[in-house]
């Protein structure tokens, strides 16, 4: 369950989506660039152990996607911040407005990966909304 509600960050009352992204913007933001291959390991690992969470987070929770599970988000805002090559201020606020845009409206077909089974649906969708984000990140030229 730690795992799965992004160190607690789940457990916030309000709006637990976004601050699993800003935990993960303020943890992976820096690492991205400081350490590149340590980033890509650590994203690797939380794609992995965050499917695996999510999915034992769900069925102990009786729930298809609890709010309280915020890794996906952590995993997409990680994945969104691969496609980030530029390390300025605005490039990395960029790259969280967007992932958090993409993730709530869903545009198609980001609604089907969400119904997925298990926790592979819960990630899938997130990873698919950091890929709407990439995309308008180098249409923009923040990449």
């Amino acid at each position: 369950m730690l795992i799965a509600t992004g160190l607690g960050l789940g457990f916030l009352p309000i709006a637990p989506g976004t601050w699993g992204s800003l935990g993960a913007l303020a943890v992976l933001g820096p690492l991205r660039f400081a350490c590149p291959p340590a980033f890509a390991v650590l994203l690797a690992a939380l794609c992995a152990a965050g499917i695996v969470a999510a999915g034992r987070a769900a069925r102990a929770l009786a729930d298809p996607d609890p709010r309280r599970v915020v890794i996906d988000e952590v995993v997409g805002m990680g994945l969104t911040l691969a496609a980030v090559r530029v390390p300025a201020p605005a490039s990395l606020l960029a790259a969280f407005i967007l992932f958090r845009v993409f993730d709530v409206l869903k545009p198609p077909p980001l609604r089907a990966l969400e119904r997925l089974p298990g926790g592979f649906g819960i990630v899938a969708d997130d990873a698919g909304a950091a890929g709407y984000a990439a995309l308008v990140l180098w249409l923009i030229g923040r990449v």
